[in-house]
């Protein structure tokens, strides 16, 4: 089981461009629609930003920001992101398909993350998970969310809300 969440963890991203071309192939956008999710996506991307903004990956267990109330804030803010996107497409075929697709990534991913994060750090990340580490205190940088590279889910956010837009009715 842990060989194939592996594998949909490390497909997830190509995984999310199939289901996004479905996704818009499906779509039946109206303006408002595409605002009432766009609203709901940026309030997901700003978590992502939040997060990003506080994030030493790979050096550390993070436990400030949104980590302090979180242990997967930047999938927290990709879900509501999501939810922006099946608002904004107005299809029930949509909306199943990402749950589905959240559903099932997310939790190959979460899954060999935190097993990851337990073989790298020892016992700080299961410390973190049970709720008893308390981390110092970090400002939020854009610089760091930056050097995280946040700007590729914005990015990618702002090319599937112009690409559901071609389809507005």
């Amino acid at each position: 089981m842990a060989d194939v969440a592996r594998w949909v963890a490390r497909r997830r991203v190509a995984l999310g461009f199939a289901c996004g071309a479905a996704a818009l192939w499906l779509a039946e956008p109206t303006r408002g629609s595409m605002i009432a999710g766009g609203v709901v996506a940026l309030t997901g991307e700003a978590l992502r930003i939040w997060a990003a903004g506080h994030l030493e990956k790979g050096r550390e267990v993070t436990t400030t920001g949104p980590y302090r109330f979180t242990r997967h804030p930047l999938y927290m803010g990709s879900t509501i992101m999501g939810v922006g996107l099946v608002v904004a497409a107005r299809s029930a075929v949509v909306a199943v398909l990402v749950i589905a697709y959240l559903g099932v990534t997310l939790a190959a991913a979460i899954r060999t993350e935190e097993a990851h994060l337990t073989e790298k750090f020892g016992a700080a990340y299961p410390h973190y998970r049970d709720g008893r580490a308390r981390g110092d205190a970090r400002r939020f940088s854009a610089a760091r969310a930056v050097r995280n590279r946040e700007y590729r889910a914005l990015a990618g956010l702002l090319v599937a809300f112009a690409l559901l837009a071609l389809r507005l009715r």
